[in-house]
């Protein structure tokens, strides 16, 4: 009787470490979405190699913790090649079968109308680097992280108040997703700093040949050229042949992926004062007391340890998204979406990597889906990225609402244009029909 009564009294403890998660705990799935391969790649893959950083230095700690539950946290990755087809067999995978509570994506052309469709079905929470996916159609996507393309007026402002003899500038984009919405924003910026765009031009994403690009926009000697939000193997090429061409103004851009490159393939002279929008995380200024990132510079070092020569402008910002997203768990004590999502924007505010920042964006998105705050503005000081200050993405909102707006509707690009315009091209007669 003893012997039996002993063994019941282990097997209902044993019951009840299972109920409470004080026994083993369960795997947790978490999707990535993204194009791990091909042009895109710098924009994914680091993003990934950042997530699996943030991933074990959570299992080492236990895991998270909902309700009276332990979850050691697993990254199921989907290579979408940045082709719609895959980017929707990736979504029903990473649901149906991989059982994934959450699912981070780049965005842009991968987030189709058939993929929004799915999202919707089986009411997942969805994080995505574009803002400009934002849609109330899709109430489960959000933009935690990045604020893409509305932060790069930060630069565009500091650059003219830096330097205000800068009165001409010439810009160039890929005809998608990710350089269309960009476009608009740039010409919102220029033209609130009273910068005059003297040429344009919008590439297709096969291009690979970019000398003749070049001299076009060089052709008007402007005093800045812009880059816009090219891919890294663009933008190399776009830098290496104004750098042939001895061109000898300023260089802006969203991103300036593997500089360092850059700088051996032209020169430290050529590539002092190029301005984009994102630090390399060991930067001193990412320890002022704003940042809520946890201890970017030993991220960092890791992040170069373990994934050396690949630290790019999206190393961080999936691992940030994943971070808000595992505090919203513990305090929802839910996987739910919309219980997370409520806590995330409980209040209306939200800790953002490089500070305080508020959740917005109806305005602009349909929805405020959009966590916005300040945003660093980067220039290259002696062959390293260097924050010049963290600019205010609402401050500029006030002051340029009207004259965003205006360019992002020319372009048929506001939310409520998207599924039944097309996409008008600046400067071009021509149109082309968003991928569905």
């Amino acid at each position: 009787m003893v012997a039996r009564s002993k063994s019941s009294l282990a097997s209902a403890l044993s019951i009840a470490m299972a109920d409470h998660g004080l026994g083993s705990p369960t795997a947790l799935k978490v999707g990535f979405l993204a194009p791990l391969t091909g042009k895109l790649k710098s924009w994914a893959e680091p993003g990934l190699n950042g997530s699996l950083i943030w991933r074990d230095r959570v299992n080492a700690s236990g895991g998270i913790r909902v309700g009276m539950r332990r979850y050691m946290v697993d990254l199921v990755p989907f290579d979408t090649k940045f082709q719609p087809d895959l980017a929707l067999a990736g979504v029903k995978k990473l649901i149906n079968e991989d059982g994934v509570k959450f699912i981070l994506m780049l965005g842009g052309d991968d987030l189709t109308e058939h993929v929004r469709d799915v999202v919707n079905k089986h009411r997942m929470l969805v994080a995505t680097l574009l803002p400009s996916d934002l849609s109330p159609d899709t109430p489960t996507v959000i933009a935690p992280s990045e604020v893409h393309p509305i932060y790069n007026v930060t630069g565009v402002d500091w650059l003219k108040r830096q330097d205000p003899s800068l009165r001409t500038v010439a810009m160039c984009a890929q005809d998608d997703l990710h350089g269309l919405p960009s476009i608009a924003t740039y010409r919102a910026a220029f033209e609130a700093a009273g910068m005059e765009l003297v040429a344009e031009h919008l590439y297709p994403i096969e291009t690979t040949d970019f000398g003749a690009i070049v001299d076009k926009l060089m052709a008007k000697s402007p005093d800045v050229l812009c880059w816009d939000t090219s891919y890294e193997p663009f933008l190399h090429a776009l830098t290496r042949e104004a750098y042939k061409r001895g061109f000898k103004g300023r260089l802006l851009s969203c991103t300036c992926d593997n500089y360092q490159e850059l700088i051996e393939q032209t020169s430290p002279q050529f590539m002092e004062g190029f301005v984009f929008q994102f630090p390399d995380f060991d930067d001193p200024r990412l320890n002022d007391s704003q940042v809520n990132f946890e201890n970017p510079n030993e991220f960092y070092a890791e992040f170069c340890e373990r994934f050396p020569h690949s630290w790019s402008a999206v190393s961080w910002e999936y691992a940030s998204t994943l971070e808000l997203w595992k505090n919203a768990v513990q305090r929802a004590r839910s996987f739910d979406p919309f219980s997370v999502l409520s806590m995330m924007k409980f209040g209306g505010v939200g800790h953002h990597a490089f500070g305080e920042a508020i959740w917005w964006g109806k305005d602009l998105f349909g929805i405020d889906n959009a966590l916005v705050g300040d945003w660093p503005v980067v220039m290259i000081e002696s062959g390293r990225a260097r924050i010049q200050e963290f600019s205010s993405i609402m401050r500029w909102w006030d002051r340029n609402q009207e004259t965003l707006i205006r360019h992002m509707r020319a372009m048929n690009l506001m939310w409520d244009q998207r599924e039944s315009a097309p996409i008008v091209l600046p400067g071009e007669q021509q149109a082309f029909m968003r991928p569905h």
